[in-house]
């Protein structure tokens, strides 16, 4: 079928699903199964087509209209957990590997960086704090700008900065993916410098342990904000059969 005939045969229904409420729940249902039929026809004839645009736009409001009052079961937290986030993670498995090479590839950048210049550590990590660890160094205790503060206070900070650089990694993402990946370089090579430091104070094998294992969830939650941000600037950049701005809604909400 032609697709001109195919919307002059169906246009009058969408035009009344567009502008004319569903009386009841029922009807709701029967109008999404009646365009997503249409829809799924359109893709498949004319895939490139403002039809198939249209009915996308129609369709994803009938799904939002049937499910944002659906009550959850009581067992949605343990299906969460169990089932939903890790089909999330199969589903955005190379998002994932692909921020964690990007965090790598930047580690070993700053790593080496700071091995062949030696200006390079304080240019990053800046004066007072490689000073303060040279002092603590001098006294035995190269890890002791963690034991200066309260240990509440710590943590609030910790939990403070943790958040705001996994906030800003993912919401850079809306810059086609450039600003995630410029927060995996920029924290990439923060991490690879910091490493290079104590591993020039003789304190290579010390220093994993403060890094890798007490940044175990610091390091990790950078890398799956990064697998978002790019997931995110990605469904701006390739909307296939969407808007740009219904690709970037559908892929913010998948997150």
């Amino acid at each position: 079928m032609r697709e001109a005939l195919f919307v002059r045969q169906n246009s009058a229904k969408w035009k009344a699903y567009e502008n004319t409420p569903a009386s009841g729940p029922d009807e709701l249902a029967e109008r999404f199964v009646n365009i997503t039929d249409d829809l799924a026809y359109s893709k498949t004839y004319y895939p490139e087509s403002k039809t198939t645009l249209y009915l996308n736009g129609l369709a994803s409001g009938f799904h939002q209209n049937i499910y944002k009052n659906r009550k959850e079961k009581s067992s949605r937290f343990i299906t969460f957990w169990k089932t939903e986030l890790p089909l999330l993670f199969k589903q955005y498995h190379r998002q994932i590997l692909y921020s964690f090479a990007f965090f790598m590839v930047f580690f070993f950048i700053g790593l080496i960086s700071a091995k062949y210049d030696n200006s390079f550590v304080r240019l990053i990590l800046g004066d007072d704090y490689v000073n303060m660890t040279n002092e603590n160094i001098v006294k035995g205790d190269p890890f002791g700008v963690f034991k200066d503060q309260n240990e509440y206070l710590m943590f609030w900070m910790i939990a403070k900065n943790n958040i705001t650089v996994t906030a800003i990694t993912f919401l850079m993402g809306i810059a086609f993916s450039v600003g995630t990946l410029f927060q995996l370089f920029k924290n990439g090579v923060m991490v690879g410098s910091f490493q290079y430091y104590f591993i020039s104070k003789g304190l290579g094998a010390q220093s994993l342990l403060v890094i890798w294992i007490h940044g175990t969830l610091e390091i990790s939650t950078i890398i799956l904000a990064g697998a978002a941000g790019l997931i995110m600037g990605n469904s701006i950049l390739f909307p296939k059969t969407y808007t740009r701005i219904v690709s970037l809604k559908k892929g913010a909400l998948a997150i």
